[in-house]
């Protein structure tokens, strides 16, 4: 097996922390078989319930990272008055007790860490091959159709779940119909690499906005109605974004702004963030929402097109945004996320704009339900008219131009077939009330499909490079090969997007910020001391 390119002792460092928490599993699950194998004792300790608690409730102190089938188990008082550094304690002495309760969770992180050497093993290694690209305008579009038409065949859904504004089923950019929105992208998103179909690029720049528009819409929907700026929930939003990346990075030793969507919808959503979270006990007044919307657009506009700006800014941040593509290494290291994060700047402020009036949208739509047949079939059918006339006039004059002149415009523009497909989408109750659930499930998974596919789908061969070719695992037929390796991938993505949740529960507390802490800086103290034995370890060989 030949390597691609050299190790880093932060992939050493990978390794050195994976193979100790896959023995500790292994050791953990043949504790559990054994016990399992053992006969019940009717007045064990084990089936003890402590008294003075509810039944089915559990305080959230006495949580422990995840135990023996998904339960939760009340920690002894013993062990909480224990050292802040004990369940490492316990993990490196093999504590079988501690082994035992924690299964689960050094199960989800050996899969992790296995389908991460996964990963490397496809893109780093010539252990399988690589074949080429090639765009067949017939297969791709009947692919695609075939996809639609078996959607529609298995998983059309309609639904009556009840609006949180109004209490009635109006269904207005409902969770199920936006999940939706961004599975039929995603598949288009995805084969626009995979089949190098570069005639429809124009429409990848409107799916990417579409995306960054419902980070906007979104996140403003859930600080504005749940008001909850708490550290807990920060910190599970940038889990959720930022930790597959992160150890995509280490372990293919590949630039953050490789991915780039990761770093875009992280400034995005932290700009939503702060922009509902300063004075948030105003924000049910409106002038003060308009200054805080206002003022994002200044931001934007200070940022993005004063010229110079945007690099005095963000030159202190390089070492996260940098990215020199090895294929074009005279461009400037900040070109690549100047571009990215410039082409959808505005997108994300319309995406809360619409979040904010999406009450009032609602309450439009509930009275023009209950308006004379006549009328609301008038005014529908004015809606729809009105709407496929302006997309239609963007088609003609801006979606038609070519690649470069299309991205000068597109970032003022982009709004327009977003807020056309939204007006088509929902202009009656019966069409907004279904869904295609194959395409909602696949909307549920995009960023673990947008990172796999670079790796497990595609292939690079070195760090930082675009995927030029494809995985080949079976050579010389390229559409067998495309379907293996499309169901593997599919796979790994979705098995990463749940151990990434569980992962989440069971390191990122929701109530206790203190374990929160506790927790970051263990990892920190962990990395840290991996990172150092790594470096020790490439180091002997050149000193001797």
């Amino acid at each position: 097996m030949t390597i691609s390119s050299p190790i880093t002792p932060s992939q050493v460092s990978f390794f050195l922390g994976l193979v100790p928490v896959l023995i500790a599993w292994l050791y953990a699950e043949y504790l559990e078989y054994k016990k399992s194998s053992l006969p019940t004792k009717v007045h064990s300790d084990v089936n003890l319930v402590e008294v003075g608690m509810g039944e089915g409730t559990v305080r959230e102190d006495d949580r422990v990272v995840l135990l023996e089938g998904g339960g939760l188990q009340p920690a002894s008082p013993k062990a909480r008055s224990s050292s802040a550094f004990s369940p490492i304690f316990r993990f490196l002495t093999m504590d079988e007790s501690f082994l035992i309760d924690n299964r689960l969770t050094l199960r989800a992180i050996s899969e992790f860490g296995v389908l991460l050497a996964y990963f490397y093993i496809c893109d780093r290694t010539d252990v399988f091959d690589s074949s080429t690209k090639t765009f067949n305008r017939d297969l791709f579009w009947f692919l695609y159709l075939l996809l639609i038409i078996v959607s529609a065949i298995t998983s059309f859904k309609i639904h009556h779940d009840k609006s949180p504004f109004s209490g009635k089923s109006i269904l207005y950019l409902n969770r199920h119909q936006t999940e939706e929105w961004r599975g039929w992208m995603q598949v288009l998103f995805l084969m626009y690499h995979y089949f190098a179909a570069t005639e429809i690029y124009n429409a990848i720049r409107i799916f990417i906005a579409a995306y960054v528009w419902m980070t906007g819409f979104g996140n403003f929907s859930y600080y504005y109605i749940r008001k909850d700026f708490s550290l807990a929930r920060f910190a599970q939003m940038m889990w959720r974004l930022n930790f597959f990346v992160s150890f995509c990075c280490v372990v293919l030793n590949n630039s953050y702004m490789l991915y780039y969507i990761c770093p875009m919808h992280t400034l995005f959503t932290l700009m939503v963030y702060g922009s509902l979270g300063i004075l948030n006990k105003y924000n049910e007044i409106g002038s003060v929402m308009a200054v805080k919307l206002s003022a994002c657009f200044l931001v934007v506009i200070l940022i993005w097109e004063v010229p110079g700006v945007f690099e005095l800014i963000w030159r202190p941040f390089t070492f996260l945004v940098a990215y020199t593509d090895p294929a074009k290494p005279t461009l400037p290291v900040l070109h690549e996320w100047h571009f990215r994060s410039g082409l959808d700047r505005y997108i994300w402020i319309v995406g809360m704009i619409y979040a904010y009036y999406h009450p009032t949208v609602e309450k439009w739509m509930e009275k023009l339900e209950e308006t004379e047949v006549k009328l609301r079939i008038l005014i529908k059918s004015a809606i729809g008219l009105l709407a496929l006339m302006v997309g239609f006039l963007w088609f003609e004059y801006i979606y038609k131009l070519d690649k470069i002149t299309y991205n000068k415009y597109h970032p003022y523009t982009s709004w327009i077939p977003i807020t056309v497909y939204i007006c088509l989408r929902n202009i009656s109750q019966n069409v907004r009330s279904y869904s295609l659930t194959l395409f909602a499930w696949l909307g549920k998974i995009t960023l673990e499909t947008y990172i796999s596919q670079f790796h497990i789908w595609l292939r690079s061969s070195v760090p930082d490079a675009q995927p030029k070719l494809l995985l080949s695992l079976i050579p010389d037929y390229p559409l067998l090969n495309f379907m293996l390796t499309t169901a593997i991938y599919i796979t790994v993505s979705y098995r990463l997007f749940e151990l990434t949740n569980t992962l989440k529960i069971a390191f990122v507390p929701s109530k206790d910020d203190k374990r929160l802490l506790h927790n970051l800086i263990t990892a920190a103290i962990i990395f840290g001391v991996l990172y150092s034995l790594s470096y020790i370890f490439l180091r002997v060989p050149q000193m001797v």
